[in-house]
């Protein structure tokens, strides 16, 4: 994301690409899209995102693997949680 286009956001916004790495609009848009997400559910999803974030941690990709471990919370708690 440019610079430009990170200060065109809201503040709500830029919370979600510090947490994320994208917002939850364009976060949601990814995962209903994928693949996976929709031929092996949601918690396959955030399990491969897991794998991933291994990798980034083993590449010492710290800021990278924080994100993706967020995107998979955010995943789990979106579509695998019970509204109670």
């Amino acid at each position: 994301m440019t610079t430009a286009i990170y200060n065109e956001l809201t503040q709500q916004e830029k919370s979600e690409v510090r947490m994320f790495g994208c917002t939850v609009a364009q976060m949601r848009e990814s995962v209903e899209e994928s693949l996976t997400f929709r031929f092996a559910g949601p918690a396959m999803y955030a399990m491969s995102m897991m794998s991933d974030a291994q990798e980034e941690i083993l590449r010492e990709l710290d800021e990278d693997a924080r994100q993706t471990l967020n995107r998979a919370k955010w995943i789990l708690s979106t579509y695998c949680m019970e509204d109670k």
